[in-house]
């Protein structure tokens, strides 16, 4: 997949395409609805398939007190994208410039002289344009102005809408499980491994630490089942994706109230080394919040039940 950064990016031979445009944040089963779809008539009609999207969310611009938490990083997004079979991806970066533009200058600048659009194909509630003036009614209309056609494509195969902001609410209630039900896998956390204070090891329990700029949604304090996944190695290696104890929050016990973090124990190993590998943390399920123990060896003992729990749970 061809990932592009701004419009003087798009190669100046580019044919005919078949756009569509979104935050896609998650990725979600909705989105992958959408782009499946895109992909398949793009190959159908050989034309090539954009997905047009925004670095950093809009509302970061316009409305930073009401930005929402980005459930996944811009490269796992593009990942995520590429997978999908997206030809190009083109990533714009959202200015107040931008924001100010009219539908019909977003569209005639993007879709028709820097893409070559034939069709547009978008969700029946996409919105653009400033203070999101335009909808598919408006798309529809520059449309037989400029010379394209307009699709709307809902969720596929599904009884119900899949959001962005429902996951993000599953996320804060802690409800990983229901996350996954809208993305369609695992919600994850992406960074590198740092020192932390080493009280896990301290403890019998020596977990990975996660940087404080790791990308992704973390999820509610609590204790939680899952995995952590290793991007240096290859998805054969039984080392690449291994079960873990999953730790996100403060820590009571200590006093530490003031350092949130994500830390990983994967089960049953205290030879790894991982200080310095980038990492995924997957959260399969809750299994309970955090608690203040008043004894060292009273917080050890419900690790020991936690990890059996976890242990149980992942199979």
């Amino acid at each position: 997949m061809l990932r592009l950064t701004a419009l003087d990016m798009v190669p100046a031979d580019l044919q005919a395409s078949v756009v569509t445009i979104g935050n896609f944040d998650g990725v979600h089963r909705g989105h992958r609805a959408l782009l499946t779809t895109l992909v398949q008539r793009a190959r159908a009609e050989h034309l090539t398939s954009v997905a047009v999207t925004f670095e950093p969310h809009p509302l970061a611009v316009l409305h930073p007190d009401r930005a929402p938490k980005a459930l996944i990083g811009l490269e796992d997004r593009l990942d995520l994208l590429e997978e999908l079979g997206v030809d190009i991806t083109l990533v714009l970066p959202f200015t107040l410039e931008l924001a100010a533009q009219t539908p019909r200058e977003f569209v005639e600048e993007v879709f028709v002289d820097a893409l070559h659009a034939r069709l547009v194909m978008v969700g029946r509630d996409m919105r653009f344009g400033v203070r999101n003036s335009g909808d598919v009614h408006t798309l529809a209309e520059l449309g037989q102005e400029f010379g394209y056609d307009v699709a709307i494509v809902d969720d596929v195969g599904t009884d119900r809408r899949y959001s962005s902001t429902d996951t993000r609410a599953r996320m804060t209630q802690g409800d990983v499980a229901g996350a996954a039900e809208i993305l369609g896998r695992t919600p994850e956390v992406h960074g590198v491994v740092v020192r932390g204070l080493q009280r896990g090891r301290e403890l019998g329990y020596p977990t990975a630490n996660l940087a404080a700029d790791a990308t992704g949604m973390v999820p509610e304090d609590g204790v939680y089942a899952g995995w952590l996944v290793r991007d240096n190695l290859p998805d054969s290696d039984p080392d690449h994706r291994m079960p873990a104890a999953i730790s996100v929050g403060t820590n009571p016990t200590f006093d530490d109230v003031h350092r949130r973090t994500v830390e990983a124990y994967v089960l049953d190993r205290d030879d790894l080394d991982l200080y310095g590998e980038s990492v995924r943390v997957q959260f399969v399920q809750r299994v309970r919040g955090n608690t203040k123990f008043t004894t060292i060896e009273a917080l050890i003992e419900q690790i020991g039940h936690d990890v059996d729990q976890i242990r149980d749970l992942l199979g």
